[in-house]
This record gives C-alpha cells, structure tokens and sequence, in this order.
C-alpha cells in the first residue's frame, strides 16, 4: 500500500479551492502557538481562519493559561501584521487574513477519563489515539455547529505525532459530524523548522512535552536518564 503524502493532498485541496475562487472557512484545532505559528502563516494566506484551542490533555492549570495567553498574543501579532499590510519576515503577502480564535472549554478530568488503563502507555501509544479522538470528535462538532467549512489541526507538525493516525481520526470525526476534514502533515516542506523560527521570531512559549502529566514524566524521566534534567 502506498504512503499517503498529507502535504501534497493539502496542496491539491488548495489550488481546488484557488481555481474555483474560494476562500473556506476553517477551523484549525491548535495545541499551543509554537506549533500553531506555521500553520497559520500558511493557512492565512488561502483561507478565513478561526483556531479552536481546546486541550484538556494540559492536565496542569496553570500550564493550560500559559499556552491559551500565548496563542492568543500570536494571533493578536498575526492580526496586527494584517491590518498595518507588514509582512516583514514573514512568508505571506496581502492575501493573508485576519484570524480569529474560539477558546473550549476546559476540563483536564474529560482527558484523564479516556486515559485510564492507559496511564502507562508510552508517547505516541493508544493514550495518545485516545487523546487526539477527543480533541479532533469536539473540534469537529464546533465546526458543524459554527458553519465551517473545513476543519483541520495543528498536531501533523510535530515530528513526535504520526500524520497518518492524525489523518484517520480527523477525517472519521469530520464525517461523523458531517463536515470535510483539510488533510495536513505540516511538519513536511520545513515546516516544522519553520516552526522554531518563528518561535524564536515572536519570542513563543514552547514547552518540552504535549502538556498531560503522563508525557511530562516521561520527558524528566528521559532527562534524568541521560543526565540532562
């Protein structure tokens, strides 16, 4: 069986919508504004983006506030670029859109529900399907609810998330909801490198784990291994 090229289908979509002179509206799920920096100055350019921050795998409160605040002084940079027409630095031109932003609710208990039995599952095991179905099922319900075209996320462009999996979820939650899923793998054209320079650009919060305490410990416990924590 061939490997499915996420980035090539999302291109192909994109020049769809182009020759048929659309712009769609897409609800972008996002994880923290590190990884939403790419895919935004990508995405602002071919539709009217909204992100959708809901992540109750941030098990931590505090660490919760600190990702929303700054994914929404991303956006607030992002806007500002817009309207003043300054793309310095930047790889969008005036096509690009201003973007809106819808805060979920949050409740880390929804997570640690889906979690259980699975506590011990390594990064990237079943604990992290089981996340990312969450995620995508109520991102796809507020896109139905909201009129949205499309809806799409932010998790293909970390190289630590299987696009494939991310890809199978997304589009099973669309069609259950009754909406399109955008295919992605954002972390291919560079993007992911892309990423970190505009973290360092806009000066971004990144953290070093996906945000539920069950990754956390595996990281410190990674660090304290080879010395590093």
């Amino acid at each position: 069986m061939n490997k499915v090229n996420y980035a090539k289908e999302l291109d192909k979509k994109i020049e769809e919508y182009g020759k048929e002179g659309l712009v769609p509206k897409l609800l972008l799920h996002a994880c923290c504004a590190p990884c939403s920096s790419y895919c935004l100055e990508y995405l602002r350019e071919y539709f009217d983006v909204t992100v959708f921050f809901y992540n109750p795998n941030i098990t931590e409160s505090s660490e919760y506030h600190k990702r929303v605040e700054e994914e929404k002084r991303l956006i607030k940079e992002y806007n500002a670029q817009v309207e003043a027409g300054a793309f310095e630095g930047m790889n969008s031109t005036g096509k690009a859109r201003k973007i809106e932003i819808i805060e979920g609710h949050y409740d880390p208990r929804e997570f640690l529900d889906i979690s259980k039995g699975l506590e011990d599952c390594p990064e990237g095991g079943e604990r992290c399907r089981k996340c990312f179905e969450l995620r995508l099922r109520e991102s796809a319900r507020v896109a139905k609810e909201n009129g949205f075209d499309l809806m799409t996320t932010t998790l293909t462009i970390s190289p630590l998330k299987n696009a494939d999996i991310l890809n199978e979820v997304g589009k099973e939650a669309a069609g259950k909801a009754g909406i399109e899923f955008l295919p992605s793998d954002f972390k291919k054209k560079n993007g992911y490198k892309r990423s970190i320079e505009l973290s360092h650009k806009f000066r971004l919060y990144r953290q070093d784990y996906c945000g539920c305490a069950f990754s956390k410990a595996e990281r410190m416990n990674a660090q304290a291994a080879n010395g590093t924590l």
